[in-house]
């Protein structure tokens, strides 16, 4: 387990936005553990979303990002799974990340992401 310094948990920072990793108390990122243990391939498909995100400031394609009510969005490097938030800031915070098994989302990772954007907002 890695431990993420909190003052470079920046993934991208383009035209539009800056996306970040969500970090803990301890330093602790879930979603950049489980994009470590991804291979290249699934890190580029991954990067590039977030690179156009950050520079174009939206993703149309439904199939590669997507709002997943309550605030969270998804972007969806196929078979993966990153959870995130915005920030009025030009910020978008990566809280979780998971493997897609069925077609639907698992509430218990959007009931996660949810928590660290809670944990995260008490913060600011």
């Amino acid at each position: 387990m890695e431990k993420i310094d909190k003052n470079n948990c920046v993934i991208y920072s383009g035209e539009r936005f800056s996306v970040e990793w969500y970090f803990d108390e301890n330093g602790y990122s879930q979603a950049y553990e489980y994009f470590l243990s991804t291979d290249d391939l699934q890190k580029r498909k991954f990067l590039i979303l977030v690179k156009r995100i950050a520079d174009f400031g939206k993703i149309f394609d439904k199939t590669k990002f997507r709002n997943e009510g309550d605030s969270i969005y998804a972007f969806k490097p196929q078979p993966d799974r990153y959870l995130a938030f915005f920030m009025v800031n030009k910020k978008i915070i990566v809280t979780n990340a998971f493997y897609k098994k069925t077609d639907k989302l698992p509430q218990f990772e959007k009931d996660l992401a949810l928590k660290y954007k809670e944990i995260y907002l008490s913060k600011k």
